[in-house]
């Protein structure tokens, strides 16, 4: 299982780009979508709906009848997939319009989905 350390191992770098998911991205995103799954089962909540794209990714956490998306935004333009990860409350796995967008760091990440997790009146939520 990848650690944080591991990830944080790719702070600027460059990845590769072009017409083909690079082979050093699509190693980086099963690192990191290794280590969600790992905060997730510490915490008893569930990783769904993971959505592999070009050079990003994105996906839920499911804890009870709750969810929260994340998105990781295109690694190749900056660290935004360390200091900048966009969450929200959702209603189901696929609500990708949501409640409000919010923002925090990977290394935050665990605590802030637990924050928002305890939220009484769920944003978004019909």
């Amino acid at each position: 299982m990848a650690t944080l350390k591991d990830l944080e191992n790719y702070k600027d770098y460059e990845f590769s780009t072009g017409v083909f998911t690079g082979k050093d991205y699509l190693s980086f995103q099963t690192k990191y979508i290794n280590y969600l799954k790992s905060m997730c089962k510490e915490k008893g909540w569930e990783l769904v709906n993971v959505g592999r794209n070009h050079y990003c990714f994105s996906c839920f956490i499911k804890n009870d009848k709750k969810f929260i998306y994340l998105s990781i935004s295109d690694v190749r333009f900056s660290n935004g997939w360390y200091n900048n990860l966009l969450v929200r409350t959702a209603l189901h796995e696929k609500d990708y319009h949501g409640g409000q967008n919010c923002y925090t760091t990977l290394r935050n990440l665990s605590s802030y989905v637990e924050d928002m997790f305890k939220i009484k009146i769920w944003v978004g939520v019909a």
